[in-house]
């Protein structure tokens, strides 16, 4: 360093020198690299006609201290290791925890649960399914119109209904309100479901990429993978179907560690492929009505489990992510190292069966919507 230090010391002049007239102060010039002179300076002197120094203080004394407060720092905030859930593990399905008696339960409420949709609702000669897409066709003459006015019905019901279930579940209890709850949302799903395939192919057509190379590849599989994300609620059947009594779940593990609103990212996946692929103005309709309704979703359910769960959801929340990945690329998500294994389970299982018996079951279902003329 170019620099000097000046040090002003009153005991470097005597007063038996008669070169020192004032005895002002003299300054000493020293360079940094004279630290050793500095400390012979300050060093107390054996004479004791000389004054005495204090002892000179190491430099970064207090450095033991400081080094480890910072490792402990860091130990406690080490983000190597995923934190403990704050929400409920995932698709958790233990086979000897299963009892038979509630299987077959829920079998026989599915049973009675279809029969009485079909006769209630499905069946043109005793329900009511006709004639509600006659009422809502009667609205306008356009098919992308009756489109968004029935999803928009579906998701008004659905969503209303959801954020009513804490009241609701406090009047008739948890069983019932499931019952209301499904007994009222599953018809309308079936028939917005049945009016949009019967009508995917009016309206107007906005492209044709039916027969550029790849698209039906990646339309599928956009498909098959929007499954993953649209069904993460449903690992527990038995509660769907009120055998066991239902739970509002904070769910963290498996597909939330991804996206903590993975209905949402299905549904657009799912949304955007088959807009693709079919190219026009119904499905334009149907997309933008389906994805309102589940961005809407995501305000809706963050706020009733916020309601719910307090801080359990708020530390949730902050190392989950509504865009997927997101969470994992800034920081916030540590993935465990074994993460695989939280996919390898019945429940996800299940849902890739029933994905690929969805798909080539595409005629089936075809045909017996169109059977019903709706």
């Amino acid at each position: 360093m170019a620099s000097s230090l000046l040090l002003s010391n009153p005991f470097l002049t005597s007063p038996h020198n008669p070169n020192n007239l004032t005895r002002r102060q003299q300054p000493l010039t020293l360079r940094p690299s004279s630290a050793f002179t500095l400390l012979s300076l300050t060093k107390p002197s054996n004479n004791n006609n000389n004054p005495k120094f204090l002892k000179p203080t190491v430099p970064f004394l207090g450095f033991k201290k400081f080094a480890t407060r910072i490792s402990t720092k860091d130990a406690d905030t080490d983000t190597s290791v995923p934190p403990p859930l704050a929400g409920e593990d995932s698709a958790a399905f233990e086979l000897g925890k299963q009892k038979v008696s509630s299987w077959i339960y829920f079998s026989l409420i599915l049973g009675v649960v279809l029969c009485v949709l079909d006769v209630a609702w499905i069946d043109n000669s005793t329900g009511f399914g006709k004639d509600f897409i006659s009422a809502v066709s009667s609205l306008s003459e356009s098919p992308e119109v009756v489109m968004f006015i029935l999803i928009l019905i579906f998701a008004t019901v659905h969503s209303g209904l959801a954020s009513l279930r804490d009241m609701g579940e406090k009047l008739i209890g948890e069983r019932a309100f499931r019952v209301l709850f499904a007994g009222v949302s599953l018809p309308l799903a079936v028939s917005t479901v049945v009016y949009f395939i019967n009508h995917r192919y009016d309206g107007i057509q906005l492209w044709e990429l039916q027969s550029a190379p790849a698209v039906h590849q990646l339309v599928w599989l956009s498909n098959f993978i929007s499954f993953l994300f649209l069904y993460p609620s449903t690992f527990n059947l038995l509660e769907v179907a009120a055998v066991d009594k239902p739970k509002m779940h904070l769910w963290e593990t498996g597909i939330m560690r991804i996206t903590r609103h993975p209905q949402m990212v299905g549904q657009v996946m799912w949304c955007l492929a088959h807009t693709v692929w079919i190219g026009n103005s119904v499905t334009v309709a149907a997309s933008l009505g389906l994805i309102g309704h589940h961005l809407f979703g995501v305000w809706n359910g963050d706020r009733r489990l916020a309601t719910r769960y307090g801080e359990a959801f708020e530390a949730v929340k902050k190392r989950t992510s509504i865009v997927p990945f997101a969470a994992i690329l800034d920081g916030r998500q540590k993935l465990p190292k074994d993460y695989y294994k939280e996919f390898l389970r019945l429940p996800y299982l299940s849902i890739t069966a029933l994905t690929l018996g969805a798909y080539f079951a595409h005629p089936l279902m075809q045909a017996a919507s169109f059977r019903l003329h709706w």
